[in-house]
Parts: C-alpha cells; sequence; structure tokens
C-alpha cells in the first residue's frame, strides 16, 4: 500500500515504500507458485541488496542524530539478516528443501520490517528530519542504489562512508558475475508468469538487451538505455520479419513550440492518391514526460494508424523533462494542435476532421489538450484514443500493488518519471492537466467520444478504467478495453504482439467511425 501520509514522488521515503511494494508482489507471485521461480528470487536479490545499500548509506546513519538509535540498531540487525538469507538463496536451487526454507525465513522478516519502517520508523523520521529534507535524500538515494552492489555482502561494513567504499569495489565485481552467469539478461522481464506467451517473448527479449534500471539512473542515463523499439527490433529480427511498417511518406516538419521556439512534428501519410483532404490523427508519444521520443517505437503506432484508417497521423516531438517540467510538454502539444488546425490544407489534411490520442502520458495530453481547447470555445477532436494513460498524480487503485513489480513500467519507474516531470513544481500534480479524475462533471461531458486501452499487467490500469468510468457517468460515448497478458507499451509492438494489432485495429475503427469512413 502507499504509505499512509503525504509524499512527493521523489521523497526519499516514497521510494522505499515503491521499493517494498515490488518486493511485495514477487513474494505473493513466489508464494503462488507461479511464474520462473529462479529469475523471481534472482530479480528479489538484486532489488534488496540495492535497497538495503541505499538504506544503509543514505538513511541509516541520520537516524542516530536525531533520536533514532534503538530503531536504527533494529533496522541495521535485520538487514544482516536479510542479507544473509539472499546468500543461501542464491547458491540453492528452487525445490531444495535448503532453499525453500530460507525463502519462507526470508519473506516473513521482510515483511515485518516493512512494516516497522512504513508504520513507524519513516513516519517518526520524516517529523523529525523535516518534510523539506526528503527530497534531496531521495535523490541522494537513487545515486546510491545507482552505486550499489546487486549481490548481498554480509561480511561487508554495513554503514556509511566504509559501506561506500565497500560497495565501489563489490559493484564492477557483481556485475560481472551476473554478465557471466546469464543474471543481467534476467533482471528486466517479467517473471510472474501472468503474461502470454507472445508478450513474455518481447519482455525477455527487452531483458536480453541487458538494460541498467531506468529508475536509479539519470534521465540523461536513462535515455541511452534500450527500449522498447529495440525489443521489438529483435523480435522482428529472429522472426525474419522486415520492418518498419511502411506509409506513403513520412516527412519531419519544423513548427512552433509553446515557448517561442521549434519543435519537429513528424507527418505520415497514406500511400495511394486521395479524392480530397484527409482527416488528421494526432498522436501524442509517450515516456513519462522525460523518456523517448517520435523516434522511438511510438513511430510503429503512428505508421499502423495510418494504415489502418487512412487517415494523416501527425506526432509532435515535444520538450521533455528535467530539462523543459511541466507544462512544458502540454503546452508544445497544444500549440502543435492549432498550428496543424490552422495549417491542414499544408498537408493535405481536412481541419474539420481531426482527432486526437496517444500512449501512457500522451494519453494524458489528449483529453487535457481536448479540455483546454472546451475551455477556450475552440473546435474540439471529433474523437480521442486513450491508451493506458496517467489520469492523476496520485499512485490510484489496485493496479498499484498488482502491477507494482511490471515491466518495463513498474512502481519505483513511475515515481522516478514524476519526480523529473514535475521538479521544482510539485504543485502541478494537481493541476487539471494532470489530475483528470479529479474533474468535474462538467468538465468530463466537455470530451468527446473516447476509447480506453488499457492492459493487465500495468500500474496505471487502474486510473485508466477509472477515468472511462467517469466519462461514461458525465454522458460521453465511451469504450474501455483492457488487454489482459500484456504490459504497458504493447500497442506499438503489432509486428510482433497480435494483442497489439488487435488494439490498433480497435482505435482505428474508433477514429474511422468519427471520421465517416468506417467501413
Amino acid at each position: 500500500m502507499p504509505l499512509k501520509y503525504p509524499t512527493q514522488p521523489g521523497d526519499i521515503d516514497h521510494l522505499i515504500a515503491d521499493d517494498h511494494a515490488i518486493v511485495e508482489r514477487q513474494f505473493q507471485h513466489l508464494e503462488a507458485g507461479r511464474g520462473n521461480r529462479r529469475v523471481l528470487v534472482d530479480q528479489v536479490v538484486a532489488e534488496l541488496s540495492m535497497h538495503a545499500f541505499a538504506e544503509e548509506t543514505v538513511l541509516y546513519p541520520i537516524w542516530p542524530e536525531i533520536g533514532m538509535t534503538d530503531e536504527h540498531d533494529d533496522a541495521e540487525h535485520e538487514h544482516q539478516e536479510i542479507k544473509e538469507l539472499l546468500v543461501t538463496l542464491g547458491r540453492t536451487e528452487p525445490e531444495e528443501t535448503e532453499f525453500e526454507e530460507t525463502l519462507s525465513k526470508l519473506i516473513g522478516l521482510v515483511r515485518h520490517h516493512v512494516e516497522d519502517e512504513e508504520s513507524d520508523e519513516l513516519p517518526e523520521f520524516r517529523s523529525k528530519a523535516g518534510a523539506e529534507r526528503m527530497a534531496q535524500l531521495g535523490k541522494e538515494f537513487l545515486t546510491a542504489k545507482r552505486r550499489a552492489p546487486t549481490r548481498p555482502h554480509p561480511n561487508a561494513p554495513s554503514e556509511g562512508l566504509a559501506e561506500k567504499v565497500a560497495g565501489a569495489v563489490a559493484k564492477p565485481l557483481d556485475m560481472a558475475r551476473d554478465v557471466a552467469s546469464g543474471k543481467q539478461k534476467e533482471l528486466a522481464t517479467d517473471p510472474s508468469g501472468l503474461l502470454d506467451p507472445q508478450a513474455q517473448e518481447l519482455l525477455d527479449a527487452f531483458s536480453s538487451l541487458g538494460p541498467l534500471p531506468y529508475e536509479v539512473l539519470t534521465p540523461a542515463e536513462a535515455r541511452k538505455q534500450p527500449g522498447p523499439k529495440q525489443a521489438v527490433e529483435k523480435v522482428m529480427k529472429e522472426r525474419g520479419i522486415e520492418g518498419p511498417e511502411p506509409v506513403g511518406s513520412v516527412d519531419d516538419l519544423m513548427i512552433p513550440d509553446g515557448a517561442g521556439g521549434e519543435q519537429r512534428l513528424r507527418v505520415y501519410k497514406p500511400a495511394g492518391t486521395w479524392p480530397g483532404a484527409l482527416p488528421i490523427i494526432m498522436w501524442i508519444h509517450g515516456g513519462g514526460w522525460v523518456l523517448f521520443d517520435i523516434d522511438d517505437h511510438y513511430d510503429a503506432s503512428c505508421r499502423g494508424l495510418c494504415n489502418k484508417t487512412g487517415a494523416i497521423v501527425v506526432s509532435p516531438d515535444y520538450r521533455r523533462a528535467p530539462e523543459a517540467v511541466f507544462p512544458a510538454s502540454h503546452d508544445d502539444v497544444l500549440t502543435a494542435w492549432t498550428w496543424v488546425r490552422e495549417n491542414a490544407a499544408q498537408i493535405g489534411g481536412d481541419p474539420a476532421r481531426m482527432a486526437i490520442g496517444g500512449e501512457s502520458v500522451g494519453g494524458n495530453m489528449a483529453p487535457a489538450t481536448a479540455l483546454t481547447l472546451a475551455v477556450n470555445a475552440q473546435p474540439l477532436p471529433l474523437a480521442q484514443v486513450c491508451v493506458y494513460p496517467l489520469t492523476t498524480g496520485e499512485q490510484f487503485g489496485e493496479s498499484m500493488e498488482d502491477a507494482a513489480d511490471a515491466r518495463p513500467l513498474n512502481r519505483a519507474l513511475l515515481s522516478w518519471m514524476a519526480m523529473h516531470a514535475f521538479e521544482g513544481k510539485p504543485e502541478a500534480a494537481k493541476d487539471p492537466r494532470i489530475a483528470l479524475l479529479d474533474w468535474t462533471p462538467e468538465q468530463l461531458a466537455a470530451m468527446p467520444p473516447t476509447l480506453v486501452i488499457t492492459d493487465e499487467r500495468d500500474p496505471l490500469r487502474s486510473q485508466g478504467e477509472e477515468f472511462a468510468r467517469k466519462l461514461e457517468a458525465a454522458g460521453v460515448p465511451t469504450a474501455s478495453t483492457r488487454y489482459d497478458g500484456v504490459s504497458h507499451e504493447f500497442f506499438g509492438a503489432a509486428a510482433v504482439l497480435d494483442k497489439a494489432e488487435q488494439a490498433q485495429q480497435e482505435a482505428a475503427q474508433h477514429f474511422r467511425r468519427a471520421f465517416g469512413t468506417a467501413g
């Protein structure tokens, strides 16, 4: 569960609770006997090893200074026990008596430790250290995780500078051992057993590329990591599939952004000749306002929608955080929409037949743009499609628990994105352009016919489905479809994933009905 008191996404106690939720969900898979037991435990070992190192080098040294000596000693003792159990799990195998007994002890000990931290120690720490200190310590916590060993070292120093030095020595050795053993290629997959075979193949391909966890890297480092696009390309190559999907033409234009500068607008046109101006879809990419751009895997979504609708698809390359925090991305998308409507003839489009949609935070910015247009009495999109949208800055619903450990988007990465997107502007999460679930019935009723697409293994699932329920209650023609057995970012993988092809067809049909071109 989220902490029982208010935090910001980058606060150290918030980040610690995210780690707890991820490991707890992995424990639940193990207790249920589902998934790949060896990989699940390997991921737990890595997660707890990095987590313990970060707490011991950043958090625990402060506790005695503020009168939390007993709590410090208890936590250090429990960490030592946890590390020793992790060592045993690393040298034994599932189904062996020692492995299973050790795992049972670990689960009980970690749950006791988490209960103490979340119910007593972290609230006390916040009250004594001050809320304003939490964000800086959060940054130090992530830096420590970035430098942490991925395996337990119970005989190493367990606090402060001595542990940091030991960690600096152990980290490269652990990584070398992970690469040699193949564990490095397991740490980014989803071993829960809840994915369908095609989706599992895709996540395994992603993990095999050896990405480091986005959620402990700097944005610049994270952008250099392999992503969903590279995973799809790997599977396509293995299956002998040519790509990318061809369309009539793809061109980049330079148009104004929301701050007096310029942004790229990619324009996809269908093949063939047309008797008149074509309808236009603006498709907005995701990435948590931090990662990815129009050159990434969303290009495949645009190509698929272009061919399936016979419409022109345009995609704005909006500014990203932390270089440009909220509302820069929203401003750029709104500016792009207005430019396309005013210059539709330049690209062969019909300004009277325009629709909007997007994935993840793109699925947030589509309705946010429509609301701004409605408030300003501007023409609205004829339809919108929100694919696994972010609709609140809160940790909303059961999917924050049952998909806390999902890949490629887990709960920790979601918080990492928010801390960068709203850096210096924590109040942004309450802005109507972010907090769609807080809209009034009148604001909801202003939306065009809407399709919401969600997926099972996604921490955003619950909030997307709640947005659909609220739209329907407000009288908006709304459809909502959950695709089970797949995870966040699945929509653009139609070349290798049947459910992505189905979702694109569903989105295309929704747009064609609005354009009056449905067959």
